[in-house]
């Protein structure tokens, strides 16, 4: 608990030293443009939060250090594993100018280094094929590599709006602290705990007012973060389900499947070309943007929030059965293809402007639907 202590002030008093340091330096840490697909801010606004949160997890390694030693140094290791992934984001963050096949290499370095110093690697999935792949030293990596930088991705992809990409990685580390401590695992309950600290320092600056934004640098190592503590946790513990960690993650592991996917075969463009039709994008422009209010850059700032709660309940749909069923292989397969279910038939209904009702009613939308439908004056 004092690691999460720790970990929250430091974020929290780094965190607000960021924003008030746009008032000086602004031109350096300030995101001025507003125009992308998935840009929804209306004002410029710093893109550097995981600042705050990598010093928070640096702090609550203090604590650490006096009641666990050994934990200290393992949790040291694991951050400074972490080290290219953070800074491949961070220095896009500042200079807009890093591709984002570098950014996945980046990634993919500081899983390698995890897998070779902290032995954080996939040796089992309850997969049919895939244990058989990862019965190979080669094939264990390979696959740790591709699930860290997937997990790091997709974490990327879903931090659109206040509060959203922050706030599931809560809800995962959560999940992940919940079945360590089950487990006896104080290093990764721990470690978990202390990533909640560091998050929600920055999620208070972040939500609702969005004073300032994850960023690249923040939303990559976070996703590292969950992914490694993810692979310990299996590594570490042979009761818990192969299944359990991709349950967690599921939400923002299948935006992404769903985004390659609706990218390269139905639109016939390059997955990594950005688009305006996430769900929590078409949750914004179709249920949210015309909801009641005026047309100014606090309306806009509150309904930006006011959609992120939709996609929390998302990302607690899959969390909560798998805090439930940590142990069993097959019921987080059947709560996975529910999962699957529940996404499409949601995104199916709102690209088609068929918000079901009881969203519609939670925002008080009129029976008119659509970006081109605006209410009369």
């Amino acid at each position: 608990m004092l690691a999460l202590l720790a970990a929250f002030t430091c974020s929290f008093a780094i965190t607000m030293f960021v924003v008030h340091a746009t008032k000086t330096r602004g031109a350096l840490l300030l995101d001025s443009d507003t125009s992308g697909p998935q840009k929804f801010h209306a004002r410029p606004v710093a893109r550097v939060g995981g600042i705050g949160i990598f010093a928070g997890l640096l702090a609550a390694l203090l604590p650490m250090a006096v009641q666990a030693p050994d934990m200290a140094v393992l949790a040291a290791t694991l951050l400074a594993c972490g080290l290219p992934a953070f800074a491949g984001g961070l220095v896009e963050d500042l200079t807009k100018s890093v591709r984002p096949l570098y950014r996945l290499i980046a990634t993919a370095v500081s899983a390698l280094l995890a897998a070779a110093l902290l032995a954080s690697v996939l040796t089992r999935t309850d997969i049919p094929g895939l244990d058989w792949l990862v019965s190979f030293a080669l094939g264990s990596t390979a696959l740790t590599v591709f699930a860290v930088a997937g997990i790091a991705n997709s974490v990327n992809i879903i931090d659109g709006l206040n509060g959203l990409a922050s706030m599931c990685v809560v809800i995962m580390l959560g999940a992940l602290a919940y079945v360590a401590f089950q487990v006896g695992d104080g290093f990764v309950g721990a470690l978990a705990l202390a990533g909640i600290g560091a998050v929600l320092g920055f999620f208070l600056w972040n939500y609702p007012a969005g004073l300032i934004f994850l960023g690249d640098g923040g939303a990559y190592f976070l996703g590292f973060f969950v992914a490694e503590l993810s692979i310990l946790l299996l590594a570490r513990n042979p009761t818990v389900s192969p299944l359990f960690p991709l349950l967690v993650c599921i939400y923002p592991v299948f935006e992404t499947m769903f985004s390659i996917y609706r990218r390269r075969v139905i639109r016939s463009v390059p997955p990594s070309m950005p688009d305006g039709i996430h769900l929590h994008s078409l949750i914004y422009r179709r249920l949210m943007r015309w909801a009641v209010g005026d047309s100014s850059a606090r309306a806009l700032t509150r309904r930006n929030s006011a959609t992120s709660p939709f996609l929390w309940l998302l990302c607690m749909l899959s969390v909560v059965p798998a805090m439930l069923f940590w142990d069993s292989s097959a019921w987080n397969a059947v709560f996975l293809a529910l999962f699957g279910l529940v996404y499409l038939a949601l995104y199916w209904r709102i690209v088609r402007f068929k918000a079901p009702r009881w969203m519609r009613a939670m925002v008080g939308r009129p029976q008119w639907v659509g970006d081109h439908q605006r209410p009369r004056a």
